[in-house]
């Protein structure tokens, strides 16, 4: 039996040593090496354009500090420190894409961030670059 990889298929050939004939079968399957990809692609994103990722939570709904940190780990495995997080949200508040309200749950007092106009501008005018961009290709 001899197997081979091409980049998107994977074929097995199957070779009868008495007759010496082969039969080639097609499976269908997501090589990992896409997957590897995929996973690579998804943490370049959120890395390089985290303040889009953000926008992009808060506009599904309002959310705190720790709650944004917990889903962009769970979405993009990748791991966001404080450090990195809360400077950012305030830069993002100065500059008029986020807005945020105290609110008291029990004891606790967050600070809950809302999208504001002008970020749900931004986020629209990256989808249309990255539609003309797509577009190109």
């Amino acid at each position: 039996m001899k197997t081979y990889q091409t980049y998107s298929n994977f074929y097995i050939t199957y070779i009868n040593k008495g007759t010496n004939k082969s039969k080639t079968e097609h499976i269908r399957e997501r090589p990992k090496m896409e997957e590897t990809f995929r996973k690579e692609i998804v943490q370049r994103i959120t890395k390089n354009l985290l303040d889009i990722q953000i926008l992009r939570l808060i506009n599904a709904e309002p959310m705190w500090g720790y709650k944004i940190k917990k889903q962009i780990e769970a979405l993009s495995g990748v791991k966001l420190r404080h450090g990195a997080l809360y400077p950012l949200l305030n830069r993002m508040e100065r500059e008029g894409f986020l807005t945020s309200q105290k609110q008291k749950q029990g004891k606790r007092t967050r600070k809950v961030y809302t999208i504001t106009t002008k970020g749900k501008q931004y986020i629209e005018a990256y989808h249309n670059i990255l539609k003309e961009q797509i577009g190109n290709f």
